[in-house]
C-alpha cells in the first residue's frame, strides 16, 4: 500500500516539482491496487511514464518503467491498469507539491492524491498538525517534526474531538500543548489537547478581534479557548477568515480605459485561423538530419532500439520503418517512422515538438475553439500592486461542435464558466504578460476541450496549461494575489509553449 504500518513513525516530507514536468501540472500517474483504489507511482517513474505516454501512439498501451516491487510500484508479474489523472491547479498535486512518507528501504513513498491535497490544505492553513481520520486513515502528521504517526487500535477510553470542530477560527497565540492519545471506540486513536489543571481556575477573558464582518466571533468559542489556554496564561486573538474577493468592485464604461501600446481592447479567433496543414515529409525534412549510424540506445516513443526497426504497429506511414533521424536544435534522436505517427496524431500544424525536451520546432498552434478576448484597464488595484492600476482579461467561448482537430469530431462540447474573468497588474511586466497571452489568443493555446480536471466532466472546455488569475482581491484559492512569483510563472509557461519575446516580433512580420 501507500501508507506504512499501524504503530510506526515515519519521516514525512514535502516535495516541489518543476512546474514543466508532469507532478509540476497537476499531472499524476497511479497504478490500481488490490483493493481498488488508485497508487500514484513515484514521481520520477511518473515524469518518465509521462514523456513517453502523452504521444498518442496505440504502442503506448506498454510503458517501461523502472521495475520494483516496492509499495508505490505494481508487483512483478501483475498486469494492472494504470489511468493518468489531472488535478485543479490550487490543489496540492496542481501546484507541483507531491507529500511523501520514508518507507523501510530509506526510500520515499507518495501519498494517495486525496491523502496528500488534505495534508497540504492543512498546512497552508498552519496548522500544527493534521489528523487524517476524518478521510479514513488512522493518521497524525506533526507539522513541527515532520513525522507522521499511525496509532494502533484500541478500546474503550476518552472520545476526543477534532481540532476542526473546536478551533473554526484562527488562534494568534497559542502555546505548546503535549499531543495525547485518546481512543474513539474500537477505531483508530484521534488526538486530544489535554492541559493539566490542578485547582479550579477562572476562565480569563478572551479578547475578540474581528477583522472582516460585524458579526461577532460565537462567545462559547471564545469561553473554551480560555479554559484550553488558560494553563499557559496567553492572550488568545481570535480572527475571521479572510472574505473571498473574485471580482473588483463595480466599474462604469467611462472608467475603463484601453491598454497603451496594444490596439483594439478585444480579439476574436474562429476555426478558419488555424493554419493549414503541412505533410509529415515536410515538416520532417525542415527539422530532422538522418542518422545513419544510430546509437545503442531506446527511441523514448516506440521504446525499441533505435538499431531495429519502429515499434509502432498503428496505421504505416510513407516512411522506412528502420530509418532514424536526429532533431536539429535538441539532437534527441528517434525513427522517423514513430515522429510522423506521433506528427500525425497531433494538430498537423508545421510545427514539431520533441517528446523528450519539449522543445519546439516551428509554431506551435492549438485547438482552442471560437470565442472572444476583452482586455483593458480598471482604476483598482489589486492586493500587492497597490502602485498601479489593474489589467482586465474576460474571456469568452460558446458552446460548440467539435472539429476535427478535437478529441471528439462531431459531438458537442460545453462551455462552464464563461465569461471568465481574469486580471494582471498594469505594470511593464504585467503588459509584456498581456501582450503575450494575446499571442498565445491568436494561436488558440489558451483553452482546449477536454476533461475537466475540477468537476470530471469530459467534452468542456478547459485550460489548457497556461494559469490566469480569476481572484481579484484576494488569494484564498490559489488564483489570486498576492502571489510574487506568478508573473514570472505565466511567463514560463508561455515559453514552454513557444511564446517570448521573439514571437512578438515574429507576429508583426
Amino acid at each position: 500500500s501507500s501508507h506504512p504500518p499501524s504503530g510506526t513513525i515515519r519521516p514525512v516530507r514535502r516535495s516541489y516539482y518543476d512546474p514543466s514536468s508532469a507532478p509540476g501540472k497537476g499531472v499524476v500517474w497511479e497504478w490500481e491496487n488490490d483493493s481498488g483504489s488508485w497508487t500514484p507511482y513515484d514521481m520520477d517513474v511518473g515524469i518518465t511514464i509521462q514523456r513517453v505516454g502523452v504521444v498518442s501512439l496505440p504502442a503506448h498501451r506498454w510503458v517501461r518503467v523502472p521495475g520494483s516491487d516496492s509499495s508505490s510500484h505494481p508487483p512483478s508479474g501483475t498486469i494492472r491498469p494504470v489511468r493518468r489523472s489531472y488535478y485543479d491547479p490550487s490543489s496540492a498535486p496542481g501546484k507541483g507539491v507531491v507529500w511523501e512518507w520514508e518507507n523501510d528501504s530509506g526510500s520515499w513513498t507518495p501519498y494517495d492524491m486525496d491523502v496528500g491535497i488534505t495534508i497540504q490544505r492543512a498546512y497552508e492553513k498552519q496548522h500544527p498538525w493534521v489528523d487524517l481520520s476524518a478521510i479514513g486513515f488512522c493518521y497524525v502528521i506533526d507539522f513541527a517534526t515532520m513525522a507522521r504517526e499511525k496509532a494502533a487500535v484500541g478500546q474503550g477510553g476518552h472520545v476526543a474531538p477534532s481540532g476542526d470542530s473546536l478551533f473554526p477560527a484562527r488562534v494568534c497565540a497559542v502555546a505548546q500543548a503535549t499531543i495525547i492519545w485518546g481512543l474513539w471506540g474500537h477505531g483508530c486513536l484521534l488526538p486530544a489537547l489535554m492541559w493539566s489543571l490542578l485547582a479550579p481556575r477562572r476562565v480569563p477573558t478572551v479578547p475578540v478581534k474581528n477583522l472582516t464582518g460585524s458579526s461577532p466571533v460565537n462567545p462559547a468559542l471564545a469561553g473554551i479557548t480560555g479554559i484550553l489556554m488558560s494553563a499557559a496564561g496567553l492572550p488568545v486573538c481570535l480572527t475571521r477568515p479572510p472574505k473571498l474577493v473574485l471580482h473588483p468592485p463595480p466599474v462604469s464604461k467611462s472608467e475603463i480605459q484601453s491598454i497603451p501600446g496594444i490596439s483594439h481592447t478585444c480579439r476574436k479567433t474562429t476555426k478558419k485561423q488555424a493554419k493549414k496543414g503541412k505533410t509529415p515529409e515536410e515538416v520532417l525534412k525542415k527539422y530532422l538530419q538522418k542518422v545513419r549510424h544510430p546509437p545503442d540506445e531506446d527511441c523514448t516513443i516506440c521504446m525499441e532500439r533505435l538499431s531495429a526497426p519502429s515499434g509502432y504497429k498503428g496505421p504505416q506511414p510513407a516512411v522506412k520503418p528502420d530509418l532514424v533521424g536526429k532533431l536539429v536544435k535538441c539532437g534527441h534522436v528517434f525513427h522517423l517512422h514513430c515522429l510522423v505517427a506521433m506528427y500525425n496524431n497531433g494538430n498537423k500544424d508545421g510545427s514539431l515538438q520533441c517528446p523528450t525536451c519539449k522543445t519546439i520546432y516551428g509554431v506551435k498552434t492549438g485547438t482552442q475553439p471560437p470565442g472572444k478576448m476583452e482586455y483593458h484597464i480598471i482604476p483598482h488595484a489589486l492586493p500587492g500592486h497597490s502602485d498601479c492600476k489593474t489589467i482586465r482579461i474576460i474571456y469568452n467561448i460558446p458552446p460548440g461542435v467539435q472539429g476535427p482537430e478535437h478529441p471528439n469530431p462531431g459531438k458537442s462540447f460545453t462551455a462552464r464558466g464563461f465569461p471568465r474573468h481574469c486580471y494582471l497588474p498594469d505594470s511593464e511586466k504585467g503588459r509584456k504578460v498581456l501582450k503575450l497571452l494575446l499571442v498565445a489568443w491568436d494561436r488558440r493555446l489558451i483553452f482546449a476541450i477536454g476533461t475537466s480536471s475540477t468537476t470530471g466532466e469530459s467534452d468542456t472546455v478547459i485550460w489548457n496549461e497556461i494559469h490566469h488569475k480569476t481572484e481579484f482581491g484576494s488569494n484564498l484559492t490559489g488564483h489570486g494575489y498576492p502571489d510574487i512569483n506568478y508573473l514570472d510563472n505565466v511567463l514560463a509557461e508561455l515559453a514552454a509553449q513557444g511564446i517570448t519575446e521573439e514571437s512578438l516580433v515574429q507576429e508583426k512580420d
